[in-house]
């Protein structure tokens, strides 16, 4: 669909910001490849090859029966007996240590004998967020070849943790604000545009809302239910969609009485139409204007929540838990300068973002 010449000029000013548009580029590339972190950073393989047949372990449930093994449960793909399994491919012969199986599966060579091997192919960063490695040392360990960033306390990758829990707090933050910016933006303008009793009432709830002390709530919550992701959406949308409301309030009650407004209501346009083609563009600036806070306040509000042990459930990775292990293990000073960059960088270039296109629907400002 083209686009109308509007909306072509706010492109063009947004492309005029530079900054804005290379902070739209670079997180673009961070939130794609975060959005396939399964085939980034996995303890299953991405293909395996054994007796001619092709498997892909990160897709699909593959039974350690089905490589010769004797149980019917989930082949444990970094046991090396497994992978041993994968690599003899049913010839005699199998390997004690894990360098003698990726000898093997390099050299095509069993006990002397060049034979028909398997093969693994492991992603980038051959662990999940929830892998325990065998370290050699004590946890946290430092970062090294095989851990680029180290391990946390119980001797997970934090890489693999940071690329998940990216992925995990973008999509929180931007599901939050999109819930929490189309209630806002539907009641300020129901408010502002019909004004009179139906804006009093608004306002004395939302006084009340306002003044209900969230982060309590959140917490007795969390306290009273198991909380998942679905709930503490529902939740930070339950307590943010007022922030919107006074902003877009305020643009309808000053816009609801101008020329052209009054002249579609004299053709007989209906109400719906004027608010939604007429009067919420204008309030589109200001609208946007709050946007950025919104987005980096649920990044921010979902991290202290996890901080503080009432947030998403441990089993998930968190950039919140991960500041946690930071302050708990401060002889680990890896953990506190990833959790720091992971968040300066994030929330940078989301702020940059939402100034470039604040700025692109304003029709005051014009860039070159």
């Amino acid at each position: 669909m083209a686009l109308s010449e509007l909306n072509r000029r706010r492109w063009r000013n947004f492309r005029a910001n530079r900054r804005a548009h290379w902070s739209l580029m670079i997180f673009a590339v961070l939130f794609g490849l975060s959005l396939f972190a399964e085939f980034l950073a996995n303890d299953h393989p991405l293909l395996v090859r054994y007796k001619g047949a092709w498997f892909s372990p990160v897709l699909h449930f593959h039974s350690e029966k089905e490589f010769g093994g004797d149980f019917a449960t989930e082949a444990v793909y970094r046991d090396p007996v497994v992978q041993c399994l994968i690599i003899a491919a049913g010839n005699d012969g199998c390997f004690d240590t894990p360098d003698k199986t990726r000898a093997a599966a390099e050299t095509g060579v069993i006990d002397g004998k060049a034979v028909q091997t398997g093969f693994i192919l492991w992603p980038l960063i051959p662990y999940s967020y929830n892998t325990v490695n065998d370290i050699q040392g004590t946890a946290p360990s430092a970062p090294d070849a095989r851990h680029w960033l180290g391990t946390d306390d119980t001797a997970r990758d934090v890489l693999a943790r940071v690329i998940y829990g990216f992925r995990l707090s973008v999509s929180f933050a931007l599901l939050v604000s999109l819930i929490s910016s189309l209630i806002g933006i539907t009641a300020g303008a129901v408010q502002g545009y019909f004004g009179g009793l139906v804006d009093l009432i608004f306002q004395r709830v939302i006084e009340i809302w306002g003044s209900t002390p969230s982060l309590y709530v959140i917490i007795i919550m969390g306290a009273v239910f198991q909380m998942s992701f679905g709930l503490l959406v529902g939740l930070m949308v339950l307590f943010g969609w007022t922030s919107l409301v006074h902003v877009v309030r305020a643009e309808f009650l000053r816009a609801r009485n101008f020329e052209y407004v009054r002249a579609a209501r004299a053709l007989g346009v209906s109400n719906g139409v004027i608010m939604l083609r007429h009067v919420l563009p204008n309030a589109m600036v200001a609208t946007l204007t709050f946007l950025p806070f919104i987005v980096t306040g649920a990044i921010s509000g979902l991290a202290t929540l996890d901080f503080l042990g009432y947030g998403l459930p441990a089993a998930l990775p968190s950039l919140g838990e991960l500041t946690l292990e930071a302050k708990q293990n401060l002889q680990a000073p890896w953990l506190g300068f990833t959790a720091f960059f992971a968040f300066a960088i994030m929330l940078s270039l989301l702020v940059f973002i939402f100034e470039g296109v604040r700025d692109a629907f304003d029709p005051r400002k014009t860039f070159r």
